[in-house]
């Protein structure tokens, strides 16, 4: 058996170009594991091996790999920083024991960093603060700090401190053993002095360090209080005090450096496995039964007990279909038979791979705490657990965001229909934040998904990874409908044919809910006036109607249903019959409840020099953007604001001419508000238009 102290499953996270690619690679290269280093910008980097991350310069695919660093295994995970593919980084989160967020030096706290690190708050991941990109012009260590502390609301332990500054930098002060570590010039990362203190520093190291140590020594009383006495505790306990606060999540320590530069990225796998968790010191995952309510017992790491194991990524490739997956107790071999607690059916556990990026080493076994992929499953998909058959335990399921944005796509030949078909389920399989539907009247195959980039890189994959040539609509919003006033009304519905007939009658108010909330149903029916057994019919009647909307057809939400009263026919009354009234009593009342058309409304971080801020609000402004705040960083100038997805598109083509191609956005969905009326009647008419020429 293995030793799993010795295991950490860690994932690196960041806003897209903090250098997260950049410093995996630096760190296969000091394990050992490549002996040439690729760069991103010449799309060499190891672990971005598909075509459009290499043209791009940007992750998409999380990429997983194996390496060693002092006697210690590190599963690695380069997750993408690009908003449109979050849903990788929640995925990678969901099943690793720790992290390192990298922060980029000059940029600071970017608003993927802050959407990452609330994923990483709500998956309650340990991790270690990397600040790169040192070397950089406008880059300053201890604002990044001040940031990390203001923005996020986390705690930053200051381990170690810079040498010089931007052109300057030339290395690092590891505070724990008053050492600084020199890089020379010639940019191989194994190429450093360990040397004594510079004397223009003492001080602030002095400072810093006794910061350091009073965080630390809270942990633990005896050594808190020797501290007070006057008497530093020895190393060990100050590091075991270290690594128990950042498995709690108490501090983060904070490291910094250049990876592009090879400076300072030892330290940092120094701390992945003296502080961040092996997989036994993580709070084991719930597991919960076939209905989805937990069960009290969890998933402990220990290969003695029965198997369970969480599917967190498909990824097709020349092989086949891969399925990554997380061990998280038991112990899974070659040709076992597993059961997929989704589907209810068994499969074969065919090859099992270790993964480097994209080559691959064959296993004929893995064990709990383990991150391994496996060749050939058939009907598993993102989020689905495996399990022991005579055993069965789900692991608690992921959550995916609904897609805010669609395009129809349209092969240009009948010999396309077929491969596109097949194409497009392999990548719905690899992506769960990616749908795809066929309109029935118009036949189109409509994509959805996160944003403009997350569509264009899907067309692109249809194109050249699958070699099918697709003609492509322009974007449509995904909007909803919703209602503004309450309504109590009645409905009966009564049909008699030869026998028996049917009969339901349903008294009920229908009234807005609460932004969010979807659709709500009660009952406060008191007496037999419609028997208990009839509700659930009730509610699936006006359930299913939401689907389509009064206004433009666009599904219904935020609708609260309250069935008050009734009545029914000992023969006539049928579960049909009420769920039928139901629906009639849909079309009858929302028309009267003032409905409304409601826009997905888009948080949106723009990052633009300051010569250009005057154009830049005045043109989100246009957009109908609410501006939520400004803020000037050394290099160019934060704008926050709310804007609707309508107005955003081809925003990028915009900022770039506005600010000399220097401007940089991202957003994410944020709610949904109701239309401008103007706006609304131009959406209600281009949908009738739509539907007539059909």
């Amino acid at each position: 058996m293995t030793d799993l102290s010795l295991y950490r499953n860690i994932g690196i996270f960041a806003h897209v170009d903090a250098g997260k690619t950049t410093t995996t690679e630096r760190i296969l290269k000091l394990t050992g594991k490549i002996h040439k280093i690729g760069e991103v910008h010449d799309g060499a980097a190891t672990t971005d091996f598909m075509e459009q991350e290499q043209e791009r310069g940007i992750t998409i695919q999380s990429a997983a790999t194996t390496c060693e660093w002092n006697n210690h295994r590190l599963n690695i995970i380069d997750t993408p920083g690009h908003v449109d593919f979050t849903i990788e980084v929640y995925r990678s989160l969901k099943v690793l024991d720790g992290g390192v967020g990298v922060f980029c030096g000059s940029g600071g706290v970017e608003p993927q960093s802050e959407t990452n690190w609330r994923y990483a708050n709500d998956s309650e991941v340990s991790r270690i603060i990397y600040i790169n990109k040192l070397d950089r012009l406008g880059a300053d260590f201890m604002r990044v700090v001040k940031q990390v502390e203001d923005v996020l609301g986390a705690n930053p332990l200051v381990m170690t401190l810079p040498i010089g500054r931007e052109d300057d930098f030339v290395g690092v002060v590891d505070l724990l053993t008053r050492k600084a570590w020199v890089w020379d010039d010639s940019g191989d990362p194994l190429k450093y002095e360990i040397q004594d203190v510079p004397a223009d520093m003492v001080d602030d190291v002095e400072e810093w360090r006794e910061k350091l140590i009073e965080t630390a020594v809270e942990q633990d009383d005896d050594a808190m209080e020797k501290y007070l006495d006057g008497d530093e505790p020895d190393m060990e306990t100050i590091k075991n005090c270290i690594r128990k606060g950042t498995i709690d999540l108490c501090f983060f320590p904070t490291y910094c450096g250049s990876s592009f530069k090879n400076k300072g990225v030892q330290l940092v796998l120094d701390a992945v496995v003296d502080y961040l968790p092996n997989p036994t010191e993580v709070k084991p995952q719930p597991e919960v039964d076939l209905e989805g309510n937990e069960t009290g017992e969890f998933a402990v790491v220990d290969e003695t007990k029965p198997l369970r194991a969480l599917a967190f990524k498909i990824m097709d490739d020349r092989y086949g279909a891969l399925t990554f997956m997380r061990i998280y107790s038991g112990k899974m071999d070659k040709g076992m038979t597993v059961l997929n607690t989704f589907t209810g059916k068994t499969e074969r556990i065919g090859r099992i791979v270790e993964m480097h990026a994209d080559s691959r080493e064959e296993l004929d076994s893995a064990q709990a705490g383990d991150i391994v992929a496996v060749i050939g499953m058939k009907n598993v998909q993102t989020g689905h657990t495996l399990c022991d058959p005579k055993q069965p335990a789900t692991l608690e399921p992921m959550v995916f965001p609904d897609p805010v944005i669609s395009i129809a796509v349209a092969p240009k030949d009948k010999a396309g229909a077929e491969k596109m078909g097949i194409a497009i389920g392999k990548m719905v399989q690899e992506d769960p934040s990616f749908r795809v539907e066929t309109d029935e009247d118009s036949g189109e195959t409509i994509l959805k998904g996160m944003g403009e980039l997350h569509l264009d890189i899907k067309v692109d994959i249809l194109k050249r990874t699958h070699g099918i040539d697709v003609e492509v609509g322009k974007p449509q919003v995904a909007y909803r409908e919703t209602i503004t006033q309450q309504i109590e009304d009645s409905y009966t519905h009564k049909k008699q044919s030869g026998g028996s007939g049917q009969y339901g009658k349903i008294d009920y108010t229908i009234e807005p809910g609460e932004p969010g909330s979807g659709f709500v149903f009660e009952s406060s029916v008191t007496g037999g006036n419609v028997p208990r057994e009839f509700w659930p019919a009730v509610e699936k009647g006006f359930k299913n109607s939401m689907n389509i909307g009064v206004l433009a057809g666009f599904p219904c939400m935020d609708v609260k249903v309250n069935l008050l009263d009734g009545a029914f026919h000992a023969v006539d009354s049928s579960a049909v019959a009420f769920e039928i009234a139901a629906k009639a009593a849909y079309r009858q009342s929302i028309p009267k409840a003032g409905p409304q058309l409601i826009e997905p409304i888009m948080k949106v971080d723009v990052f633009t020099p300051e010569d250009n801020v005057g154009d830049v609000i005045g043109d989100l402004n246009r957009r109908r953007g609410m501006i939520k705040s400004q803020e000037a960083g050394p290099t160019g100038v934060r704008i926050k604001a709310d804007a609707p997805l309508s107005e955003m598109f081809g925003y990028i083509g915009d900022l770039r001419t506005m600010t000399s191609g220097r401007g940089q956005f991202s957003m994410e969905f944020s709610h949904y508000m109701p239309c401008p009326k103007n706006v609304a009647d131009e959406v209600i008419k281009e949908v009738q238009e739509r539907n007539k020429s059909k």
